[in-house]
C-alpha cells in the first residue's frame, strides 16, 4: 500500500502552549483508522494541523509525498483532503443543498454529486430546501458529510462524528460508511464511541496529553490496553 498522509515528530502550539508533542502517524490509500482519546488529548487539533487551520513547519506534514505544513486550508483541499469539523459548521444562513453545493468550491472532479449524496442520505433530498440549522443534530451531520464528500476528496477527516447524538443515528451514519469508503478513499476518524472506533476502523490510534499512548491493528487492541492508553494510568 502506499502512504496517502504521514506525519513526523508533529508539534503543534496554540500561541506559547504546546498542544501536540512529536506525533508520529501515517495511513495508507484506502484504509479507515480511527483516533480516540480523552477531552483535550489534542485529537482535534492534530486535525486542524492536517488542514492547515493550525500552522506548523512544512517537513512535519506530508500529503502524497509533499509537504503540506503550514499551507493554506484551500489550497490543502484542492490537492484532495477534506474534513468534517467538530460541531458540523454548517452555514445558518444557507439551504441544504446551499451547503452540500458549498463542498463542490474546490472544483475537483470525481464520483460524489448531488444526485449520489440524496442517494446515500435520502433525507436530505426531502428537505434540501430548509435552512441547514434547522434539520435535527444527525441530519445536519449527514450535511457536513456530504458537503466534505462535494469536494471529491482522496482523504477525508472526520471529527467527532457521533459527538451529542442518539445511537439510532450513529448506527445510521456508520452504515453509510461503506459506500464513502468503497471505491478507496481514505478516512480518518476522531471517535468518542471506543467500541465503534475499533469496530469500523483498521488501525487505531489513542492519544493522551498531545501524545501517541498507544497505536495498533485495532481487532489486536485488547479493552485493557486502551483503557490504560486513553486516561494514562
Amino acid at each position: 500500500m502506499s502512504t496517502v498522509l504521514s506525519t513526523h515528530g508533529l508539534k503543534a502550539f496554540y500561541g506559547d502552549a504546546q498542544a501536540l508533542f512529536g506525533i508520529d502517524f501515517h495511513i495508507d490509500r484506502g484504509e479507515l483508522v480511527a483516533i480516540i482519546g480523552a477531552n483535550g488529548a489534542g485529537k482535534s487539533t492534530f486535525l486542524k494541523a492536517l488542514t492547515g487551520l493550525v500552522k506548523v513547519p512544512a517537513e512535519m506534514v506530508r500529503y502524497q509525498g509533499e509537504p503540506i505544513g503550514g499551507r493554506a486550508p484551500g489550497e490543502i483541499v484542492r490537492r484532495g483532503v477534506a474534513l468534517v469539523p467538530e460541531g458540523r459548521r454548517l452555514f445558518p444562513s444557507l439551504s441544504v443543498e446551499e451547503n452540500l453545493l458549498m463542498g463542490a468550491a474546490a472544483g475537483r472532479r470525481g464520483p460524489w454529486h448531488l444526485a449520489r449524496l440524496y442517494k446515500l442520505f435520502p433525507i436530505l433530498l426531502e428537505k434540501r430546501r430548509q435552512p441547514a440549522t434547522s434539520l435535527s443534530g444527525g441530519q445536519q451531520q449527514m450535511v457536513a458529510i456530504g458537503r466534505a464528500l462535494m469536494s471529491n476528496p482522496d482523504l477525508l477527516l472526520c471529527d467527532e462524528l457521533s459527538l451529542g447524538l442518539a445511537p439510532v443515528v450513529i448506527r445510521e451514519i456508520y452504515r453509510a460508511m461503506p459506500e464513502i469508503t468503497g471505491e478507496g478513499m481514505t478516512v480518518v476518524i476522531v471517535e468518542q464511541d471506543v467500541d465503534m472506533a475499533r469496530q469500523v476502523s483498521r488501525r487505531l490510534y489513542c492519544f493522551q496529553e498531545g501524545r501517541v499512548a498507544l497505536t495498533g491493528a485495532s481487532g489486536g487492541l485488547t479493552r485493557e490496553q486502551i483503557a490504560r492508553a486513553y486516561f494514562g494510568t
